[in-house]
């Protein structure tokens, strides 16, 4: 697992390094799937003396910037934690900023999100968010629902150890009710009965901030994706981040378990 030591860089060397690392991409060996812990938001605020919901605000940002290069490089998934179930714990003032960014980015992004083909697809216990949360995430998802370019799963309320205890409990019930023989369950069946259903798995996470942990994301899917670390606080993450991952991704021999 190889780490980005780059912190933030001005804007000039930026550009000069962004327009070297694209030209270093393979476009036929990218990623199908990348998926991403927004991670660094509070910290990103104290440093600056701020509080912890100028962080989010500013997050924002680094999403919107992200998912613009996502779609130029023709990526097809892209999965972002925004709020787990563990994440409820955090000060009211806090939780609520967030499902207002949430309701705010979805209002103001989904006309855009739509024209470059973007399908909004929200992952998670979305039964549990606010009435004003859930009318945003359906708004955006059947507004986009016939877009086929990038799919962006957004994890709200998201845990995966959830995940995988609802997706138990579906498959016993389909085997109380006669629908599924118990000898069949394979993984494929496990598979299809995840928020992800019917996608690839990540090729690529990325988690900024500097810590190394999955924080309870994707623990099935990520069995063979490949990890990218950077201490880079996620609303400094930029589009030259991104393109540093997807080259050091492409360095890689991916064995799945066998030999080449």
């Amino acid at each position: 697992m190889w780490r980005s030591l780059q912190g933030d860089l001005p804007a000039d060397q930026k550009i000069a390094e962004e327009k070297e690392l694209l030209a270093r991409i393979d476009r036929s060996r990218l990623p199908l799937h990348i998926a991403i812990i927004m991670d660094g938001n509070g910290r990103w605020a104290q440093r600056r003396g701020l509080p912890r919901t100028f962080g989010h605000r500013a997050g924002v940002e680094s999403l919107r910037e992200i998912v613009k290069l996502c779609v130029e490089l023709k990526i097809k998934y892209l999965t972002v934690y925004a709020f787990s179930t563990e994440n409820w714990k955090r000060p009211r003032e806090e939780v609520n900023t967030l499902m207002s960014l949430l309701i705010e980015y979805l209002q103001k992004e989904i006309d855009e999100l739509c024209a470059n083909n973007i399908r909004i697809n929200p992952i998670g216990r979305l039964e549990d968010l606010p009435a004003s949360a859930q009318e945003a995430v359906r708004m955006a998802r059947e507004k986009s629902r016939q877009n086929k370019g990038l799919t962006l799963n957004v994890a709200l309320n998201y845990g995966s150890r959830s995940e995988l205890a609802a997706a138990v409990r579906a498959i016993a019930k389909r085997v109380r009710d006669g629908g599924l023989n118990p000898a069949d369950i394979d993984e494929k069946v496990i598979s299809d009965h995840l928020y992800t259903a019917g996608q690839p798995d990540p090729d690529l996470l990325i988690r900024p901030s500097g810590d190394y942990r999955v924080s309870n994301f994707l623990l099935w899917q990520l069995a063979y994706t490949e990890f990218w670390f950077t201490p880079v606080l996620w609303p400094d993450f930029r589009r030259v981040h991104l393109l540093q991952a997807i080259v050091d991704f492409q360095s890689r021999e991916r064995r799945f378990g066998g030999l080449l």
